[in-house]
């Protein structure tokens, strides 16, 4: 069983996959607490908020509510309603679920699958789901980055406000081994015109790419 908050067709607007019509699939429960996070009605999982598939479904604005279903079900749902063929789970943090299964299944019936994650949590999907780690370094939550999830990561999805946030970055890459044709990115915090400077001089020093929010630029889901 997947607890769902949220699931909607749309055009994924950032990192490596920016412009692929998606399904994104985002899951209850995050323990990290990142301050600017514009998801904060996913972290907790509370009982009162339990609804059915169908109330999802149709959610119109953000709310805590989710749903409890399987992933059989929520194939039919998306072949019956939608023509993508790339899901996007994100969250949350979904990694906080084992989504060997889901993420299995999913490519059973013809789907692709990509996962975003702060790299806090292990990693468990199949070989062939593009990881997104988008690493959250020393947030409320006090979790750590794993060493395994900058490892297994496809793309490194750095969000940077501050030069800090590019200095923890090299320590990390220093300090673990990435896959050879791993993407590193950097992408501003809030689309901020400082952060978004400092992220086209590095992107330039380090030869690394700039991801654009461009789903917040076109007001769109």
């Amino acid at each position: 069983m997947l607890k769902v908050n949220e699931i909607f067709e749309t055009i994924q607007g950032e990192g490596v996959y920016t412009g692929v019509p998606s399904i994104f699939l985002r899951l209850q429960g995050c323990p990290i607490g990142c301050s600017w996070c514009d998801t904060k009605h996913t972290w907790k999982v509370e009982a009162c908020d339990e609804v059915n598939l169908q109330n999802i479904a149709n959610k119109d604005q953000d709310s805590p509510t989710w749903c409890n279903t399987t992933i059989s079900e929520l194939v039919s749902y998306f072949k019956a309603n939608w023509t993508a063929k790339h899901i996007v789970i994100t969250g949350g943090e979904p990694c906080i679920y084992d989504l060997s299964e889901v993420t299995s299944q999913l490519e059973y019936f013809g789907f692709t699958c990509q996962i975003e994650t702060s790299g806090t949590f292990e990693i468990k999907a199949t070989d062939t789901t593009w990881v997104t780690v988008s690493p959250k370094v020393n947030m409320k939550g006090g979790f750590k980055v794993l060493g395994s999830a900058i490892e297994r990561a496809n793309e490194i999805k750095h969000p940077v406000g501050t030069e800090k946030d590019i200095e923890n970055l090299q320590r990390m890459l220093e300090d673990h081994c990435t896959s050879n044709d791993v993407v590193v990115a950097l992408q501003p915090i809030s689309q901020k015109t400082r952060a978004t400077e400092l992220c086209i001089r590095h992107c330039i020093l380090n030869n690394w790419r700039l991801s654009i929010q461009t789903h917040k630029y076109l007001q769109i889901a």
